[in-house]
């Protein structure tokens, strides 16, 4: 353990047809284990066969991660262009169907699937995950305690999911919307200590409800398999600067409220409610929308320049002032729903519902190599 508040990327993208860009149903083996070869088993299935996930190395300079994101979009997309494939990141597919999705074949997916049923099988939804490790593992709950306030800034920075099934959702961000179907998803309960947490998930692995602490999808937990505190609340980003971005603002904020105890100490049941409606109008309106604070409502640019603010000395001691500087750009411009939502007004008169959700796909899987 150090200081130096290392932290992993793990991106979930669409596996698509390369010439129609519409999900496939299924996905080869062949595929994944060519991907898993040339990425060195930093590439993986997910729950449903048209989905694959990357999971960058440790790091501690976010230049480093940002090159091995780019290389991981890189290889799975070349190998992927081998089986006639494409990837897609994005939190939706925008005409992806999920009832033809099948499960990918593996024993804990089994599990998972045969108790959330459907709802599983609805489960056509990508994520951005990052993992922050923190010098005393006893600190994760509490400072994701202390986070929750942040997760709709984070979500709203990273939508990316308006459409769902050939249709506009009128939400920047659906994703969220669909996955919190999902038990233990969203906004975690008031949890201030490590025995807290521990005694919660006792509770539910002795009632034979879950194995283990990975079967808590929180929009942030303390991750099992890693010593870090993992964001789980963006959706996958279509660009690249947009994960680097967010990670480096999470990070920042991770190194911030490690140091200062005393930063959202106080939050109480009507705070997290605050929260709760906040991930909502992150999830309705993305950058353009505005929170609610106990003195009134603030704009989603409002909150980020007073994060800025605050974790201005977390933000150079990380060497990351530079990228978070670019979420000051997402919300001015917009996010990869705002981007794929002007595709689509461009070319639904001339082309058509069918011609402009096609546009939309082109644009993503073209801006996810970008």
């Amino acid at each position: 353990m150090t200081d130096a508040f290392t932290f992993g990327i793990e991106e979930e993208y669409f596996l698509v047809d390369a010439e129609t860009k519409s999900a496939v149903s299924e996905t080869p083996q062949a595929f994944f284990d060519a991907a898993k070869a040339a990425a060195d088993g930093r590439i993986s299935p997910e729950f449903l066969q048209p989905q694959v996930e990357v999971v960058t190395s440790p790091h501690t300079e976010t230049a480093d991660a940002r090159a091995e994101l780019r290389e991981l979009r890189r290889i799975v997309s070349a190998v992927a262009a081998e089986h006639g494939l494409a990837i897609l990141a994005a939190g939706t597919h925008p005409t992806a169907v999920w009832r033809d999705a099948q499960q990918t074949n593996k024993e804990r997916y089994d599990v998972v699937m045969h108790d959330l049923q459907m709802i599983g099988q609805r489960d056509m939804l990508c994520g951005l995950h990052v993992h922050v490790e923190l010098p005393d593992p006893d600190e994760r709950v509490d400072v994701m305690y202390r986070m929750l306030p942040y997760l709709p800034l984070l979500l709203a920075l990273s939508t990316s999911s308006p459409f769902w099934q050939s249709r506009r959702t009128g939400l920047k961000g659906y994703r969220l919307a669909a996955y919190d179907e999902l038990p233990r998803t969203g906004v975690p309960e008031l949890f201030r200590t490590r025995e807290e947490f521990d005694a919660y998930v006792a509770a539910l692995v002795r009632a034979g409800v879950i194995q283990d602490s990975s079967y808590i999808w929180w929009a942030i937990r303390p991750s099992l398999a890693n010593p870090t505190l993992e964001l789980r609340a963006p959706d996958s980003c279509t660009l690249v600067e947009d994960s680097i971005a967010i990670a480096a603002l999470y990070r920042t904020l991770a190194r911030h409220l490690y140091i200062n105890r005393w930063r959202n100490c106080e939050l109480d049941p009507v705070g997290r409610a605050i929260v709760v409606e906040n991930k909502w109008r992150a999830q309705r309106y993305g950058v353009q929308g505005t929170f609610a604070t106990a003195d009134g409502a603030v704009t989603v640019a409002e909150m980020l320049e007073r994060v800025i603010e605050d974790t201005a000395a977390d933000a150079v001691a990380l060497g990351c002032a530079a990228e978070i500087n670019r979420c000051r750009t997402i919300a001015g411009a917009g996010t990869s729903a705002d981007a794929q939502l002007a595709v689509f007004e461009a070319h639904a008169q001339s082309a058509g519902r069918d011609g402009a959700l096609r546009a939309v796909s082109e644009w993503i899987a073209a801006a996810t190599l970008q």
